[in-house]
């Protein structure tokens, strides 16, 4: 009952009420400390009071709470060590990490935990010391792998093609070989180990996504923005690319270029999943993958139709026509094609002035142009503007985010070798097996002066008062109005003098 009524406080938006009834329902907890402690139950969905706080973006409570980890080591003048216990932020042991709790939520609120202290201190540690260096390093790993796998498909298997032409439109000089005429010559052994590479990578990253897909769920794990969902997708598709062209190739199947072609196209795309460690990149990717999978998106609906109507109508005009003088619609996939380009005037209108046109066309074109070109490109730019206005007021909250994720997919990847553990074991100061990380704060000189200052009138006013008390007791009944004339007396001088050292507290502010 105490830990259901402690996740109840955390959800309260009275937030200074539910931590004074948090620090009431703790103290008559009998297991303060060890597994039994009621702060460390978790509920139904494996969050504990904590983990919870940070989820909901309750900024108050959780200050609250890491206040209560905090042991200050010693102090300094305008200088204080802190330890703070990372024992449930820390994802280095942790199934399910605080840090990718934070940045997989919907909640902007829960994204402002990543500035709090230690919170903060914790990432940027992670990040300069293993984070952004490994990152770095797959990032020139997988662009030369990528190099690799492009080779590999501009020097793939071809042989002169035998046959007869069967169409006056049939372009085709090359065809691709047998697999037994594919790996003869020396070149060809060359590219045979490119080849290898570019399969054992492909199933390298089916290793490493699926049982994260499996561990989160495939709406989480594709839907976020922060986690990288768009280009998880790609990454996945392209290695499956990879591994259907290969079963091509084994098979000697023709139209290996439809996979292989997908693949280049996927391959490259993803590098820009490697602009996140950047800060200066790192915000446009977001945009872009905002703008593809929500602008555009809706987008793509709209000029579907708008193309599908137009590419129709103009194929049924010049469905009668010759179409060696107008070949841009001489069959529908070829009206389709042309008309997305007419839509986003990648080309002019087709025309040629040795023939007559049908009047039709002069009408339908007119249309076209009126609706797509100043109707829906307009809109779509509006569409793209807005939403970089919005998302350039959080994007470096976003990025933030962005890294912090990086961070904990890196920390799950590689092994514990490669990625100690951050932090200090409290053995080493008495604390028990907990972890803390050790923060140095320094405090503005000319705002610990004012606290000395603040602190010695508190001292003053305290000492006068309790000389006018002590005065006030030891007199009779007798002396009561020559005392109490006195006190006043004795705190009109204090208030004078206290009054006189706030003046200068105020001139130094």
């Amino acid at each position: 009952i105490g830990n259901t009524v402690l996740h109840i406080l955390v959800l309260q938006p009275h937030k200074t009420f539910a931590c004074h009834m948090y620090s009431l329902i703790l103290s008559y907890d009998r297991n303060k400390e060890g597994p039994g402690s009621l702060e460390l139950i978790p509920n139904n969905e494996g969050l504990s009071p904590f983990k919870l706080a940070g989820v909901e973006g309750n900024t108050v409570m959780f200050q609250y709470l890491m206040q209560k980890r905090k042991q200050n080591l010693w102090s300094f003048g305008p200088l204080t060590t802190v330890l703070y216990d990372i024992t449930e932020i820390d994802s280095w042991a942790e199934d399910q990490s605080f840090l990718e709790l934070i940045v997989s939520t919907k909640k902007r609120e829960a994204r402002q935990i990543l500035d709090l202290t230690p919170v903060k201190e914790l990432v940027s540690l992670k990040w300069n010391m293993y984070g952004r260096p490994y990152f770095c390093f797959l990032a020139l790993f997988y662009i030369l792998y990528m190099v690799c796998f492009t080779m590999c498909c501009v020097y793939r298997p071809l042989k002169p093609r035998t046959g007869n032409r069967t169409s006056s439109r049939d372009n085709t000089l090359y065809v691709q070989k047998m697999l037994q005429e594919s790996y003869v010559a020396y070149e060809d052994e060359l590219r045979l180990v490119g080849e290898l590479i570019t399969v054992i990578g492909a199933v390298v990253i089916l290793v490493l996504e699926i049982p994260d897909i499996l561990r989160v769920g495939a709406a989480k794990y594709f839907g976020q923005t922060i986690l990288g969902g768009p280009f998880h997708i790609i990454v996945i598709t392209y290695a499956c690319m990879i591994l259907v062209t290969m079963v091509m190739r084994l098979t000697s199947t023709t139209g290996e270029v439809v996979p292989m072609s997908f693949a280049l196209v996927l391959g490259w795309c993803n590098v820009m999943y490697f602009a996140r460690g950047f800060q200066m990149l790192g915000p446009f990717t977001i945009m872009i993958q905002k703008m593809i999978f929500g602008d555009l998106m809706r987008f793509c609906w709209l000029m579907a139709v708008v193309i599908l109507g137009f590419a129709s109508a103009f194929y049924i005009i010049f469905q009668t026509e010759n179409p060696e003088n107008l070949g841009q619609f001489y069959n529908y996939p070829m009206s389709l094609f042309t008309t997305f380009e007419l839509f986003l005037t990648i080309i002019d209108g087709p025309a040629n002035y040795d023939v007559d046109l049908p009047f039709m066309y002069s009408v339908v074109y007119f249309a076209f142009a009126i609706i797509a070109t100043l109707l829906m490109l307009n809109l779509l730019i509006a569409m793209m503007g807005d939403t970089h206005w919005r998302v350039a007021h959080e994007q470096d909250e976003l990025w933030r985010a962005q890294v912090v994720a990086t961070t904990v997919m890196l920390e799950r990847k590689l092994p514990r070798c490669l990625w100690p553990r951050s932090g200090i074991c409290g053995r080493e100061f008495g604390l028990g097996d907990r972890w803390y990380l050790r923060i140095e704060d320094r405090v503005d000189p000319s705002k610990h002066k004012m606290m000395r200052y603040t602190e010695a009138f508190k001292v003053q006013d305290r000492d006068n008062y309790d000389k006018g008390s002590e005065k006030l007791e030891s007199s009779g009944d007798t002396l009561c109005k020559k005392e109490l004339s006195a006190l006043s007396l004795s705190r009109s001088t204090s208030r004078t003098s206290s009054h006189r050292g706030w003046e200068i507290l105020r001139r130094n502010t």
